[in-house]
C-alpha cells in the first residue's frame, strides 16, 4: 500500500459548496409545493438533509477513510445486490411513481435501488476491466463479456422506464471501456448499437415519442407537449444578467413542471441570472477537471477506472439536466447532480465522491 498523504481538498470544497448551494436552491424552489402539499414550506428541504444530506455524509466519511482497494473485492457482491434490489422493484415491495416502477419500499425506508446499482456497475467494471486489461482488446474475451454486462443492466434499466438514467450509466462505462485501451472498433459498435436502442425505445414508448417530436418540431404545440420547454425557457430568459433575486422565481408558482427536479436549473436561472449560472456550471467544470485529474495521478489502473467513470458520471447528468432545460437536447426527465431533490440519489452520490476523496490521498504529488 502506498503511503497516504492529504486529500485533494479543493475537490471535497467542491462537492460540499454544490451540496449546500444545492440545498438552498431546493429550498427556494420547493417552499411552495411543501406548503402546499404538507402545510410545511420547509418540508421537501427537511427530507433531503434527513435522508439524502444525513446519509450521504455517513456515506462519505466511510467511503473516505475506506482504502480503495478494498472496494475491488467487493466489486461483485455489490454489483450482485444491486441487480438484486433492482429485481425486488417488480416484486410487491416495489412501487410506482408517476407511470415509472423504479421505487423500493421495506417499511422503514424507500429508496430508488438504481442509483445504487449505477455506483456498484462502475466499481464492478473497473475492478473487470483492471483484471482484465491485458484482455480488453480482445473481441471474444474482452468485447462480448462487457457487452454481456451492458445488456443485463440495460434491460434492468428498461424495464423501469428510466431511459435517461440507461444512458447516463452507458456512458460512463463507455468511457471506462474506452480508457481501458480497448479497441477504438469496440467502441464505435457500442455507440451505434445505443442509437439503435434508444431509437427502438423512443418509437416504442409515446411519451418518448412526443419528447423527440416536441423538440425537433418546436413551438407546434405550446400549451401542448411543448409546455415544459417554453416555460423552462421563459424562466432562464427571465432572470437578465443578475436574476430576479433568492427566493423570487414566479416560475415555481404551478408555471414549471418539476421546478424542485429536472427543472430546477431554469428556477436557479430565473432567480440569479447569467451570472448564477456562469457559477454553477463553472464549478461543476472545475468539478470534473479535479476528478479526472485525481484519476490521471492515481496509483493503479483500478483507482483511475473508477474515479473517472465517477467524475464522469456526474458530468453526463449535468450536461444531459443543463442541455435538456436549455433546450439543446430533448427532455429526458435528468435531474441535476447535488441540487434536484432526490435523498437516494443525493445520498449515492456523496458515497460515490467520498471514494473519489479516498483515492485522492494515494495520487502521485
Amino acid at each position: 500500500m502506498r503511503a497516504a498523504h492529504h486529500p485533494d481538498y479543493l475537490f471535497i470544497a467542491l462537492v460540499w459548496i454544490l451540496t449546500a448551494g444545492g440545498l438552498a436552491c431546493l429550498l427556494s424552489a420547493s417552499m411552495i409545493l411543501g406548503k402546499t402539499n404538507f402545510n410545511d414550506p420547509f418540508y421537501y428541504l427537511k427530507h433531503q438533509l434527513l435522508y439524502g444530506g444525513t446519509i450521504g455524509l455517513l456515506g462519505f466519511l466511510l467511503t473516505s477513510r475506506l482504502y480503495y482497494r478494498k472496494l475491488e473485492k467487493l466489486a461483485l457482491p455489490l454489483l450482485l445486490i444491486g441487480i438484486f434490489l433492482m429485481v425486488l422493484v417488480f416484486s410487491p415491495l416495489g412501487y410506482e411513481v408517476k407511470g415509472a416502477k423504479r421505487w423500493l419500499n421495506l417499511g422503514f425506508i424507500s429508496f430508488q435501488p438504481g442509483e445504487f446499482l449505477k455506483l456498484a456497475f462502475v466499481i464492478y467494471l473497473a475492478a473487470w476491466l483492471t483484471k482484465r486489461s491485458s484482455k480488453s482488446k480482445n473481441f471474444a474475451e474482452g468485447f462480448l463479456p462487457f457487452l454481456f454486462f451492458l445488456a443485463i443492466i440495460s434491460a434492468l434499466f428498461i424495464f423501469q422506464r428510466s431511459t435517461s438514467t440507461l444512458f447516463v450509466i452507458l456512458g460512463a462505462a463507455i468511457i471506462i471501456y474506452f480508457l481501458s485501451r480497448a479497441k477504438l472498433l469496440y467502441i464505435g459498435l457500442i455507440a451505434i448499437l445505443g442509437i439503435a436502442l434508444l431509437a427502438t425505445l423512443i418509437m416504442l414508448r409515446p411519451y418518448q415519442m412526443e419528447r423527440l417530436l416536441s423538440f425537433m418540431n418546436y413551438g407546434e404545440e405550446p400549451q401542448g407537449r411543448d409546455y415544459q420547454i417554453n416555460q423552462a425557457l421563459i424562466a432562464i430568459g427571465s432572470g437578465g444578467i443578475f436574476g430576479v433575486g433568492f427566493g423570487n422565481a414566479v416560475s415555481k408558482y404551478n408555471y414549471l413542471p418539476e421546478p424542485m427536479g429536472d427543472s430546477i436549473f431554469a428556477i436557479i436561472a430565473q432567480e440569479f441570472g447569467l451570472v448564477g449560472v456562469i457559477i454553477i456550471i463553472s464549478l461543476y467544470l472545475v468539478f470534473l477537471f479535479r476528478g479526472l485529474n485525481i484519476s490521471k495521478n492515481s496509483p493503479d489502473n483500478f483507482s483511475q477506472l473508477l474515479s473517472a467513470g465517477l467524475s464522469i458520471m456526474v458530468a453526463i447528468q449535468v450536461f444531459i439536466n443543463i442541455g435538456a432545460m436549455s433546450k439543446l437536447l430533448p427532455l429526458t426527465g435528468q435531474t441535476l447532480p447535488f441540487i434536484s431533490y432526490g435523498g437516494t440519489s443525493l445520498a449515492i452520490l456523496l458515497t460515490s465522491m467520498g471514494i473519489i476523496a479516498n483515492i485522492s490521498k494515494y495520487t502521485t504529488r
